[in-house]
């Protein structure tokens, strides 16, 4: 275990709410907690993963972000006694998602529901923000690139951003974008000058933040509230359209390089903070490309990446390094079709993959059959049994059968180590009969 000097949180006033402010010193916002300066160090994080908010502290985290309350009461008496700080995530419905903001009832209906949330939990001493929606610009043309939203969206968020300044004056308010597009930059915050600060999400884009925030003209101080691998939209695919994930220790030192380009040294004077995602689990086109811990908790190399980030240091136990798969010799971007009970070898390669503590586990499970949107709710498509047939002259090589039925597949493997880390790697290809 590493040892290192957070920044240190002020002692929480348990009588009442932390009182967060943001001020400019010699051209420079930052952020103000009880009177003391505290940079956020945060990961996105769901309220039902509060076993992983040790895990968070652990690695120099101070900060975390959710994107809704439900869940909250359960991890709030955690979060108090870690003495982290969360942002709020208030969940307002989308358009992507069919919400209708010409709808005044609905819209009315919703804002009873967002003073609720605020009452319940604006004096909560752990609480540092408000972000009263997520991504509201998130929308799809028929091409499937990202057009204009309702204005009104906007109108619905600047009427909850000054109920939330009058009646809670302790925590400033911000929602989020997807991407830093000027187009819908300068649309939102004509109509919500008020609001505290900007909030940008990012993932290959995050090395050309401070670049994209000049020629944005934001003058707003902002916080990058989400970035994390290359996205699976920035990624390349297969021929019949799967995207090819990185292997987590590529996904790994990718985005070492991109913070350090992004994040490090806020020559604007405008960063007050970072959120990295996700400090958990999700299905986003597979169980793997956006977590950071396996379904059975177990965390990969950007957690590694993460503390160094936060802290100088890596931990003493760092995560197996995947760095690819092959299937048959070949790589993944060749698009590989097999036919059924076709004979495949499969070879995982990384570094110091064949010490003895390591323990490698193989699944074939089938491509998603309904892709979401904008983060939304993902099912996880099926695992199947196969007959993995290990490689005894060969640590990390097994040989199987492709599957009898033609279809779209995806074989992962895990490599865990003994002290709860884990690197991984996937493969898609596709089974036609010939």
């Amino acid at each position: 275990m590493i040892t290192f000097s957070m920044n240190p949180k002020p002692a929480l006033n348990l009588l009442g709410p932390s009182k967060v402010e943001i001020v400019t010193e010699n051209s420079k916002h930052k952020l103000l907690v009880d009177g003391q300066p505290f940079e956020v160090k945060g990961a996105g994080l769901n309220w039902d993963e509060k076993d992983k908010l040790s895990a968070l502290k652990e690695s120099g985290g101070n900060t975390f972000r959710t994107w809704t309350h439900q869940g909250a009461e359960a991890a709030l008496p955690d979060v108090n006694k870690l003495g982290l700080m969360f942002v709020m995530g208030i969940e307002l419905g989308k358009e992507l998602h069919g919400f209708d903001y010409d709808d005044a009832n609905a819209v009315k209906e919703q804002f009873e529901e967002v003073k609720a949330i605020v009452n319940q939990y604006k004096d909560n001493p752990n609480l540092l923000a408000w972000a009263v929606a997520n991504e509201p610009n998130l929308l799809f043309d028929e091409k499937g690139a990202l057009k204009a939203v309702n204005p009104k969206v906007y109108d619905a968020i600047s009427e909850i951003i000054d109920y939330i300044h009058e009646h809670d004056p302790n925590h400033p308010v911000t929602y989020t974008f997807a991407g830093v597009l000027k187009e819908h930059l300068d649309v939102a915050l004509a109509r919500t000058p008020q609001v505290d600060f900007v909030s940008l999400q990012v993932y290959g884009d995050l090395l050309n933040i401070p670049k994209l925030v000049k020629e944005a003209e934001i003058t707003k101080p902002f916080m990058v509230t989400e970035f994390g691998p290359l996205g699976h939209w920035e990624r390349p695919a297969t021929e019949w359209g799967r995207e090819i994930e990185e292997p987590s220790g590529i996904k790994a030192s990718s985005l070492g390089e991109r913070m350090i380009k992004g994040l490090r040294g806020d020559l604007l004077g405008l960063n007050i903070g970072h959120f990295v995602f996700l400090w958990g689990q999700k299905q986003e086109r597979t169980p793997t490309w956006y977590g950071m811990f396996t379904k059975n908790g177990y965390a990969d190399a950007r957690v590694d990446e993460m503390t160094l980030f936060w802290t100088g240091e890596y931990p003493s136990n760092r995560a197996p390094n995947v760095e690819a798969l092959t299937l048959n010799d070949a790589e993944a971007e060749t698009s590989l079709k097999l036919t059924p009970q076709q004979p495949v070898t499969a070879k995982v390669f990384g570094k110091n993959l064949d010490q003895p503590k390591l323990e490698y586990r193989w699944e074939l499970m089938k491509e998603v059959s309904e892709l979401s949107q904008g983060g939304a709710h993902e099912e996880e498509p099926e695992t199947l049994s196969i007959d993995f047939i290990s490689d005894s002259s060969a640590s990390g090589s097994i040989n199987f059968s492709a599957p009898s039925m033609p279809g779209e597949y995806r074989l992962f493997v895990y490599v865990y180590d003994r002290d709860g880390k884990v690197g991984y790697a996937n493969f898609p290809f596709i089974c036609e009969q010939n």
